[in-house]
């Protein structure tokens, strides 16, 4: 099982499920959340497409490119996978990412906010 929630919540573990490991966010998805900060956005609200729309609707033009060539540098499988879903891993095309509209930028942002979680991986050990 992987869960996010059980960072806070031993529900898992109580139910008797033993916790393997805990993966921290990815060092590139820090970087651009840092970046996403520098710009005003609040990264607990990644999450919301609406949001993230409206907070690069807000970007001049030089920090809408910053943000671009950014994530032209991340090439993280799960956000390659949105680009480029005909192929089973992706490969990296910056001009894709440095042309993407306002709604698909929203969307990584979302993916961003997705891979700032902690994960959790349990395992149930003993069904008896």
């Amino acid at each position: 099982m992987v869960a996010v929630m059980a960072k806070y919540n031993p529900f898992a573990e109580k139910a008797g499920m033993r916790k393997i490991v805990e993966q921290p966010p990815h060092g590139d998805a820090l970087r651009i959340a840092e970046i996403l900060k520098n710009l005003g956005f609040n990264v607990e609200l990644l999450g919301s497409e609406n949001y993230n729309i409206k907070m690069l609707r807000g970007l001049n033009l030089d920090n809408l490119r910053l943000l671009r060539e950014a994530s032209s540098k991340y090439n993280h499988p799960r956000f390659m996978k949105y680009f480029f879903c005909h192929q089973p891993f992706g490969r990296r095309q910056e001009s894709k990412i440095l042309n993407a509209s306002l709604e698909t930028l929203a969307h990584l942002i979302k993916i961003y906010g997705f891979l700032l979680q902690t994960k959790v991986y349990l395992f149930l050990e003993n069904l008896s």
